[in-house]
């Protein structure tokens, strides 16, 4: 199989992997297994763990917050918008193309949607759109089409309403600068070659977001229930990993980036082409099929969308905030590329996808 759906996960770093492992050991093998909240050597063992893993993961955010692991990002922006509308009750505003993890909260909280224009990008803030003494929801790199938003503008014009700026940046962290000025930040390690099942919510200093989860008060008093330190070390391995590859990891991206387009000529890019992450390449051509596309390449791994709805048979959410047509959004495809993936298998993928086409009677 060629994997070309890096929005979706991304590989297990080997690096992630082997700093997991000895915080799953068990008896006989060592000590690893042990609770961070025991208070006797091996649990403060895993509590020291614990916090370099923190430290990793702060060290690719700004500067003047808190980094509380959570199970995803999925829970992160879930206590970000509904306890934040709590502490922040003047309304919620977000995007229309935010993810079904938002986007959700935010029909629950009957949050005032704001649209995008046809390339995906968010239209500049109103005054009239911004709630007062409330949340404002803007992702940082959509998910489906790459684009990249205009957080810091989100924020400013957040604050001169006395309101919070929630930042989805799943699919941004590690991979482009994180842009200041956001109160709150929902991150995923699993998108950065992390382990699934741990993510985190970055809050700013001076910030006061209620509580999670109730009970032993793990997490610094604000999400109770047992921390993995396994999943932590890998999550901040991940993170260091990301951290020193930065440069490398871009540069390649670009070159398949530009691999792409050189193969897909005919293809029209669904947002805009230039400010997106490189790494997402949402295309579309007209007389395909896009799950069919699917069914006659299945040895290559890419998506129609969002993997949280992918299974639904519904047209993508936010090609159709763009103005896209249900048709050419039934015609579109996502392809995505990181670290792991070679030249070789970006030049063979593509292939099997224009082959594919090529059934469907496309040239």
């Amino acid at each position: 199989m060629i994997y070309l759906d890096y929005q979706a996960t991304t590989p297990l770093a080997p690096e992630a992997r082997e700093a997991m492992l000895r915080w799953l050991e068990g008896p006989g093998a060592g000590d690893g297994f042990a609770n961070p909240s025991s208070t006797h050597k091996a649990g403060r063992a895993a509590a020291a763990a614990v916090e370099v893993a923190r430290d990793q993961v702060a060290a690719l955010l700004p500067k003047g917050g808190r980094v509380f692991f959570t199970s995803g990002a999925t829970e992160a922006l879930n206590w970000a918008l509904l306890r934040g509308a709590e502490a922040k009750p003047g309304g919620v505003a977000g995007l229309s193309i935010e993810h079904a993890a938002s986007l959700q909260c935010l029909e629950r909280l009957n949050a005032h949607i704001l649209s995008v224009d046809s390339k995906g990008l968010a239209l500049p803030p109103d005054d009239a759109s911004i709630p007062e003494n409330g949340i404002v929801a803007t992702m940082l790199v959509n998910n489906e089409v790459g684009t990249i938003q205009p957080v810091a503008d989100f924020a400013a014009a957040a604050h001169a309403k006395n309101s919070l700026l929630l930042c989805d940046a799943v699919q941004g962290y590690g991979r482009v600068a994180i842009p200041e000025g956001a109160d709150l930040i929902a991150i995923s390690a699993h998108k950065i070659h992390g382990p699934k099942g741990i993510g985190a919510l970055w809050v700013r200093d001076g910030v006061d977001l209620p509580p999670l989860m109730f009970g032993g008060a793990q997490e610094q008093g604000m999400r109770s229930g047992t921390v993995s330190p396994a999943l932590c070390a890998g999550f901040g391995a991940a993170a260091a990993l990301a951290a020193e590859r930065f440069d490398a990891d871009a540069e390649h991206v670009e070159r398949l980036w530009s691999l792409a387009l050189d193969m897909l000529p005919e293809w029209t890019i669904n947002g805009d082409a230039n400010r997106r992450y490189h790494g997402n390449l949402n295309v579309r051509r007209e007389g395909v099929n896009g799950l069919r596309l699917m069914s006659d390449a299945r040895e290559i791994a890419f998506s129609l969308g969002s993997a949280c709805g992918s299974g639904s048979g519904k047209v993508s959410h936010v090609l159709r905030a763009m103005g896209v047509s249900e048709a050419d959004a039934r015609a579109s495809i996502r392809l995505g590329w990181g670290r792991y993936t070679s030249e070789q298998d970006l030049r063979d993928g593509l292939n099997a996808i224009r082959a594919a086409a090529r059934l469907q009677g496309v040239n």
